[in-house]
């Protein structure tokens, strides 16, 4: 979840993002997430926190994101 957009347009705070994993980035303290340009792109691990969702919860947004395509 985005806890600071800080000055990244294609970040929203509280929006919860997907992280791909990226263990590069991950030693230099980055993530490499699905942004709002529906790109991946890495960020400062300091603008998020991690939120983890349950299975159920995992496949009710995936229907949810497929749906909106």
């Amino acid at each position: 979840m985005c806890v600071d957009p800080g000055a990244n347009d294609d970040l929203q705070a509280r929006r919860i993002y997907r992280v791909l994993p990226d263990p590069s980035a991950a030693r230099s303290r980055y993530v490499r997430v699905i942004d709002d340009s529906g790109e991946d792109y890495l960020y400062p691990e300091r603008l998020f926190l991690p939120v983890h969702l349950s299975s159920a919860v995992r496949d009710v947004l995936s229907q949810l994101s497929t749906e909106d395509v």
